[in-house]
């Protein structure tokens, strides 16, 4: 069992350069200013979920069966879990509820995903955005399309960015 476990947390550990690039780009000043995402509790875990779902889709386009492919996606969904738990559980919450709002959360990233790849394919993510970043309450049309194009350029840009240089952190 201790073997099995310290295998697991390998695998966590191959995707943390991955994970906090992630939450390094999530948190980069220009969502908040230009892009008005609320600087808030909720507002910073839906700008990493809006990356998270940028570099999640970039491996998603890999080819069926790519096994590279799968174990990266494997292990960003496992870190992002684990970063999840853990800020619950700063946040205060006890063991009993954590695993439910952590689940919560997998299903709240697993319906963004969702929304955001019907969103690449129209070219516009504000409609998801509006619902998903500011919760409902539209911000500006100039904030809503400068999230939109930022996350799109994002998306476009991990295009050319190899699983490899993705597993290390490299976003562009």
């Amino acid at each position: 069992m201790a073997l099995l476990q310290r295998f697991r947390r390998r695998d966590r550990e191959a995707a943390a350069p991955l994970y906090a690039a992630v939450v390094a780009k999530a948190r980069e000043p220009h969502w908040y200013l230009e892009g008005a995402a609320p600087d808030t509790l909720d507002g910073r875990f839906d700008m990493v979920a809006a990356v998270l779902a940028m570099v999640m889709l970039r491996i998603e386009a890999e080819p069926p069966g790519d096994v590279a492919a799968a174990t990266l996606s494997k292990d960003l969904t496992e870190r992002f879990v684990d970063d999840m738990d853990a800020q619950v559980r700063q946040i205060g919450f006890g063991d009993i509820v954590v695993g439910k709002h952590v689940g919560r959360m997998m299903g709240m990233l697993g319906g963004r995903l969702g929304t955001y790849r019907d969103g690449i394919a129209a070219r516009d993510l504000r409609d998801g955005l509006i619902r998903n970043l500011w919760r409902g309450t539209p911000p500006s049309d100039q904030a809503a399309r400068y999230v939109s194009d930022q996350l799109q350029a994002l998306h476009a840009s991990l295009a050319s960015v190899p699983l490899t240089a993705l597993r290390e952190g490299r976003l562009a």
